[in-house]
């Protein structure tokens, strides 16, 4: 049945009682006749005294909880009737009766309990439980219960659910004064709740039927289906189901938000958008929490809170979800802990602008949008940003070359410089998500670098596709003469055979340097991936072993190009890593110092030192790599 009902928010403190009100108000006001003073006064002015400071402890107490009160998890009976509410569609909030099967004590950890109710009515007998009802508000005698938050199962429509008590979800405001800083902590704990024998029969199920987490939908907007196919994996293992959705446009009702009612958590905002949604299980001023299970399970998070909307409740033998829109900003969510996510009702967060610009044939699309600031979600977000805007052109194709240039403004710090070409090498290579990819992993080695939490002030993207695969790969490499002298010349000669046309030769001109010792030296002619693997010091610099960030950045700018060529010689003396320094042939008496030290932070030790490197500007993505002996006289 439908309820429509004001806005009533309940108080996450408890209600004083009467006599507490009472001493409260009038122990410091020298009232005479109260609580042993002893003072004559006639009994009707006593009786007097009494009514009015009962009357203004049960206004205090109106004052403190506006709405219903909570039931203790011991109260809860087998057989019990109540009810639940939550939204089918728009924004009505309506009623779903239920009954208790049990209290599943300590079943997802230690004292954390789980009420098995199931679901009566019509509606749920269609959809059962259904993606998006995580943290409807569930009640017994009008007193507030929990939420519900888990379900029977991964692929039922038997209306089994498990109910997660109030008392568990009010444990995460202990954490609620804590700073709301991006947690370093790991994914939600997998919860989950084995029914016992004794209900088994009840609730219909098989043996070893478990409770799992009611999955969380991915609310998105302006992403293509092949975005959705290529990242919703990365969501699922979170325990969220990518569902269609939308956008609304801010109302000026979204803030008044109550229990019931759903809201968003945005992960990105603006010409794209992701949410995930959830239910609100309690509104306390300007406190909410909602869901009744983890999201990701990071503690103390910053993350963009605004009111959604039902469009329909979609029925599904697989799973039935909601179809979501989110509205406009409502708040910031601060905590993503184990029993529920708590936000705070207002000014929402500040958030990672991005500006992705995409070149084709068929002209340049513009998008601006936000990702939310996470050390686990935001590279992925902006890999997930970037392969939507390429793939969003009319005349992109999976192996067209790309060619990408950016930029990462950080406060204090120089800019990330982005630079690469990708061509695909087979007809199955996707030139998009690599480029997504790339963009990826250099925003995560600064994002997530060991020295400093750092201030990303905005990411400026510009991919510019071409309309053939710019690829060729090294099928050869020789010198015309085998034996060199320190300071000669050597003409080093490259074949390189075309994704289409015939093979060419490329010169490289390779001086030996005059301090190279005589005897064999190593030449590898390879594209930047090679020396980027053997020879780059990136590798080195997840060891928390650089002075800072600043090195970082350096080192990450320093990566070699995809569309040049390189002649690299190495020999086998090594080379000494001081921060983000290389020491090329560093001598032996050097090495023993750095022996003798306890600890030499910031310095590393490799077994070959490059003696040159030289490249070539191909406009073409090179692949392979070749070598080359040569002889030191």
């Amino acid at each position: 049945m439908t309820q429509t009902r004001a806005a009533s928010p309940v108080s996450l403190a408890q209600c004083p009682s009467s006599k507490q009100a009472f001493r409260g108000r009038f122990a410091s006001a020298d009232v005479p006749g109260y609580d042993g003073i002893s003072m004559k006064i006639e009994p009707l002015t006593r009786r007097l005294l009494v009514i009015v400071a009962l009357l203004l402890a049960a206004v205090g107490g109106l004052g403190a909880a506006d709405g219903p009160a909570t039931i203790p998890l011991s109260d809860i009976q087998p057989g019990m009737k109540g009810y639940m509410e939550t939204i089918f569609s728009g924004d009505t909030v309506e009623r779903v009766d239920l009954e208790v099967i049990g209290v599943l004590h300590n079943a997802i950890g230690p004292k954390e309990d789980v009420i098995l109710v199931r679901l009566l009515g019509e509606k749920t007998a269609e959809t059962g439980v259904v993606a998006g009802m995580s943290g409807s508000p569930v009640y017994f005698d009008g007193k507030l219960a929990g939420a519900l938050a888990l379900k029977l199962g991964q692929f039922t429509r038997e209306a089994i659910g498990g109910v997660t008590p109030i008392s568990e979800m009010l444990d995460v405001e202990k954490s609620s004064d804590a700073a709301a800083t991006a947690s370093s902590g790991g994914a939600a704990q997998a919860l989950e709740a084995t029914i016992p024998q004794n209900y088994l029969q009840q609730t219909s199920a098989g043996a070893n039927s478990t409770l799992v987490p009611i999955a969380t939908p991915l609310i998105s907007s302006g992403l293509y289906p092949e975005t959705l196919s290529q990242f919703g994996k990365v969501f699922s293992s979170w325990g969220m189901s990518t569902s269609a959705g939308g956008s609304a446009a801010p109302a000026p009702s979204d803030p008044d938000v109550k229990a019931g009612d759903m809201v968003g958590i945005d992960l990105i905002r603006g010409d794209f958008s992701v949410s995930a949604g959830c239910s609100v299980t309690l509104v306390d001023g300007d406190r909410l929490l909602a869901c009744g299970h983890p999201i990701f399970g990071f503690g103390a998070v910053t993350m963009g809170l605004s009111r959604a909307h039902v469009v329909l409740t979609l029925a599904s033998a697989a799973e039935s979800t909601k179809i979501i829109d989110t509205g406009g900003e409502i708040g910031t969510l601060t905590q993503d802990r184990q029993t529920a996510v708590m936000a705070k009702l207002g000014a929402g967060p500040s958030m990672i602008p991005v500006h992705l610009a995409v070149d084709s044939a068929g002209g340049k699309k513009q998008y601006l949008f936000e990702v939310s600031p996470s050390a686990q979600l935001t590279p992925q977000l902006v890999a997930l940003s970037t392969f939507n805007g390429i793939t969003g052109t009319p005349e992109y194709a999976g192996g067209r070359t790309l060619e990408v240039e950016g930029s990462i403004a950080i406060k204090d710090h120089s800019p990330v410089a982005i630079k690469n070409t990708f061509a695909a090498v087979d007809a199955a290579s996707q030139t998009g998500l690599a480029a997504a990819i790339s963009v990826e992993s250099a925003f995560s080695e600064i994002y997530s670098n060991p020295y400093e939490v750092p201030q990303i002030q905005n990411i400026d993207l510009h991919v510019t596709e071409l309309t053939d695969r710019h690829w060729a790969m090294i099928d050869s490499a020789w010198t015309e003469k085998t034996e060199a002298h320190p300071g000669d010349t050597v003409d080093v000669k490259v074949m390189l055979r075309p994704y289409r046309g015939a093979a060419f030769v490329e010169d490289i001109p390779v001086v030996i340097p005059p301090q190279t010792a005589p005897g064999n030296i190593a030449l590898v002619v390879s594209d930047a991936a090679y020396l980027n693997r053997t020879v780059q010091l990136a590798a080195f610099t997840s060891e928390g072993k650089l002075p800072g960030l600043e090195e970082l950045i350096s080192l990450v700018n320093r990566q070699r190009r995809n569309d040049r060529l390189y002649a690299t010689l190495l020999q086998s003396t090594p080379t000494l890593l001081v921060d983000d320094k290389e020491m090329p042939n560093v001598p032996a008496s050097a090495i023993n110092v750095l022996d003798e030290r306890p600890n030499p932070a910031g310095t590393r030790l490799q077994l070959q030192s490059s003696a040159g490197e030289w490249s070539v500007d191909m406009n073409q993505v090179i692949s392979g790599q070749q070598f080359v002996t040569i002889t030191i006289k």
